[in-house]
C-alpha cells in the first residue's frame, strides 16, 4: 500500500465518526489532494469550525467541533475546504466570504447533495441556502432549524442565526435580538428593557406567542 493509499485509509477511519458514512470517501480523498490536516476540536463557543492557511512551509488546516451532528459537520467542512480552495486560487487578494469563495462553496457542495448523504429535508432547505451561501455554515434560519432536528438538544438554535429584531426565550426570559456590536448581539429583554450582551453561539429557544382565538 502506497503513502497515499495508507493515508485515504487512516482518513476514512477518522471520517466516518463524524460524517455521514456515504461522504467519507469523497472526503478523505479531499483531504490528501488539498494536502490539509483535519483537527477535531471539543465544543468552542465562538466558532463551528475555521481555516489556516499554510504557515511557514506547513499544511493547510481546517478545525472542526467535535460535537456537532453529522449534517452540520459535513456541511462546516466543505465550508472549511472552500476557504482553502478560494486561497489556492486567489491567495488573500479576495474577501473570505465574497464571490469567490461563494462560487467555491458551491461548487464543492453538488457532489454531496444527494439522498444517499443527506436526509430529504437537509437537501431542499440546504439548496435554497446555496442560491447565496452567507459567512456561517449555516446562518439560513430554515436550514438551521432543519439541520437542529438532527442534534441531540433540539428545539434549540444559536442566536447569530435568527433574523434581526427575532424574539427568543433562554435561561427563562423573553428577549428580543438587536444589532451586533463587535463580538456580541445587543438584546433586550422584553419584560424589563434591560439590555444584555450576547454571545453568537449562545443556544436560545426561538419564542412564538400563541394565537389567540
Amino acid at each position: 500500500m502506497t503513502l497515499r493509499e495508507q493515508q485515504y485509509a487512516k482518513n476514512c477511519d477518522v471520517l466516518k465518526k463524524y460524517i455521514p458514512e456515504t461522504a467519507v470517501n469523497v472526503i478523505a480523498l479531499w483531504i490528501v489532494e488539498y494536502d490539509f490536516k483535519l483537527k477535531i476540536k471539543k465544543e468552542r463557543s465562538t466558532k463551528l469550525g475555521d481555516y489556516t492557511s499554510p504557515q511557514k512551509g506547513g499544511n493547510h488546516v481546517i478545525t472542526i467541533n467535535q460535537n456537532l451532528n453529522p449534517y452540520s459537520f459535513l456541511i462546516t467542512l466543505v465550508h472549511e475546504v472552500a476557504h482553502l480552495s478560494t486561497f489556492n486560487k486567489f491567495r488573500n487578494t479576495v474577501s473570505p466570504h465574497g464571490q469567490e469563495w461563494k462560487s467555491e462553496f458551491k461548487i464543492l457542495m453538488q457532489p454531496l447533495i444527494t439522498t444517499e448523504v443527506f436526509p430529504v429535508d437537509v437537501i431542499y432547505s440546504l439548496r435554497k441556502y446555496l442560491q447565496n451561501p452567507a459567512a456561517s455554515s449555516c446562518t439560513d434560519l430554515q436550514l438551521l432549524k432543519t439541520l437542529k432536528l438532527y442534534d441531540e438538544n433540539n428545539g434549540q438554535v444559536f442566536l447569530e442565526y435568527l433574523p434581526y429584531k427575532s424574539t427568543f426565550s433562554y435561561n427563562n426570559k423573553v428577549f428580543e435580538k438587536g444589532e451586533r456590536i463587535r463580538k456580541r448581539f445587543r438584546c433586550k429583554e422584553i419584560s424589563k428593557g434591560t439590555i444584555y450582551l450576547f454571545n453568537p453561539l449562545t443556544e436560545v429557544e426561538l419564542f412564538e406567542q400563541l394565537a389567540h382565538n
